[in-house]
C-alpha cells in the first residue's frame, strides 16, 4: 500500500456532506485532514465524527485559539476528547495561553500559528507587529515552543528558518502552498509542494487547488505522487 503523502486537506465548506465527499476521495492518499472553522461553527463535534468515518486518518482541527489563558484552557479542554491530532492556537496569544492549551490536551499537539499567511509586511506593520516578517515568526515560533507547542504553523518561506530556531522533534506545519500555476488566491507568502517539503516541512495544508478541481481525489494523488518523485 502506498504511504499517504504528508499532505492536510483543508476541508474549507460549511457544508458537512462536502466536507464527507472530499474526505472520502483524498483520504486514500494523504495522511490529513482539516476541519477549520467554518465547518465547525456550524457543526460542531459531529463535523469530526463525519469525517472521521469518511476515511480521514488523522484530523487537524484548526480553530486558531486565541483569549485569555483561562478560557483557551477550558476550550482546549472541551474539544480534547475528539483527540485531534492537531489543534490550533494564535501564537501571539503569548507564552501563558500556549502552556495553558498544552496542559489541557496533552495527548494532542499544540498547533502554534505564528503569522497567517495572508499577511504581508505592510499588514504587520499597521496591527503594530515589528517585522519583517520572517523575523516576527521566528520570535512567535520560539515563544510557543518554550511555553509547549509541540508543532507550529509558518509559510513555507519560513520553514527553514523555523527549522533553524526550533530544531528538530517540532512539527512545521505550511499554509499557503501552491501548486506551480495554482492561484494564490488570497495567501502572499506562498510556495510550491515540493519546495515546502524540501525546505523541511512536516506537513502540507493544501485546500482549493485539491477541492476546487473537479476531481479532488485525482488531484490529490497527483501532488502525493509529485511529492514521493522527489524522494
Amino acid at each position: 500500500m502506498t504511504t499517504p503523502a504528508p499532505i492536510a486537506v483543508a476541508l474549507d465548506t460549511d457544508d458537512i456532506a462536502t466536507a464527507v465527499r472530499w474526505t472520502g476521495q483524498v483520504a486514500p492518499h494523504v495522511s490529513t485532514v482539516k476541519v477549520g472553522l467554518e465547518l465547525y461553527l456550524r457543526y460542531g463535534r459531529e463535523a469530526v465524527a463525519r469525517v472521521r468515518e469518511a476515511g480521514g486518518r488523522r484530523v487537524f482541527l484548526d480553530l486558531k485559539l486565541h483569549d485569555i489563558p483561562a478560557t483557551v484552557e477550558k476550550a482546549v479542554h472541551a474539544v480534547a476528547d475528539l483527540a485531534p491530532a492537531y489543534l490550533t492556537v494564535h501564537a501571539l496569544g503569548g507564552t501563558a495561553m500556549v502552556k495553558a492549551a498544552a496542559a489541557a490536551a496533552p495527548e494532542t499537539k499544540i498547533t502554534a500559528v505564528t503569522v497567517l499567511t495572508s499577511m504581508g509586511e505592510g499588514d504587520l506593520a499597521a496591527v503594530g507587529v515589528a517585522g519583517p516578517a520572517d523575523d516576527a515568526v521566528r520570535r512567535l515560533a520560539a515563544l510557543a515552543v518554550e511555553a509547549g507547542a509541540r508543532a507550529l504553523v509558518c509559510s513555507p518561506r519560513e520553514v527553514a528558518l523555523v527549522r533553524a530556531e526550533v530544531g528538530e522533534g517540532i512539527d512545521l506545519i505550511t499554509p499557503g502552498v501552491r501548486p506551480a500555476g495554482a492561484a494564490a488566491d488570497d495567501q502572499t507568502r506562498v510556495a510550491t509542494p515540493e519546495s515546502a517539503l524540501a525546505a523541511g516541512a512536516d506537513l502540507l495544508v493544501i485546500g482549493r487547488p485539491i477541492t476546487r478541481d473537479s476531481d479532488p481525489g485525482r488531484a490529490a494523488a497527483e501532488i502525493a505522487a509529485a511529492l514521493r518523485a522527489q524522494g
